[in-house]
């Protein structure tokens, strides 16, 4: 086989989630809630965490993961190491800031979501 790697097939909830979160403009956050209520499943914001957590790293430069914080407006850490840590810097680097507590103040850096008007279809570009 030649040319580019093809990337297995992802699952449809987790395409879904890939899409909403290019959606997010650099400079603002949504929460794992948040992501999984756009989606019509308000209740999945762990299948939402659980999908980020596999984004192939193929995918990273067009889905900003980094973006996406839990509802207390702090980076979710899961025992992770590094990625806690990275993840703040390039929020950090995208002028969103944390306070004494490391909180990001959803009041002000939180994205609103997608306009009603463009509703979130699945495409073939996450597969």
């Amino acid at each position: 086989m030649t040319g580019a790697r093809r990337l297995p097939p992802t699952p449809r909830f987790q395409r879904a989630v890939y899409q909403v979160v290019a959606r997010i403009p650099r400079g603002r956050v949504a929460t794992y809630g948040q992501i999984a209520a756009i989606l019509g499943h308000p209740r999945a914001a762990r299948a939402v965490g659980t999908a980020l957590h596999w984004l192939p790293r193929e995918l990273e430069p067009r889905v900003p993961w980094q973006r996406v914080i839990n509802a207390a407006g702090r980076i979710s850490h899961r025992g992770d190491i590094i990625r806690p840590d990275l993840q703040r810097l390039l929020l950090e680097e995208e002028g969103v800031e944390f306070d004494r507590r490391a909180v990001v103040d959803l009041r002000r850096f939180r994205w609103r979501g997608p306009r009603l008007e463009r509703p979130v279809r699945l495409r073939r570009e996450f597969d």
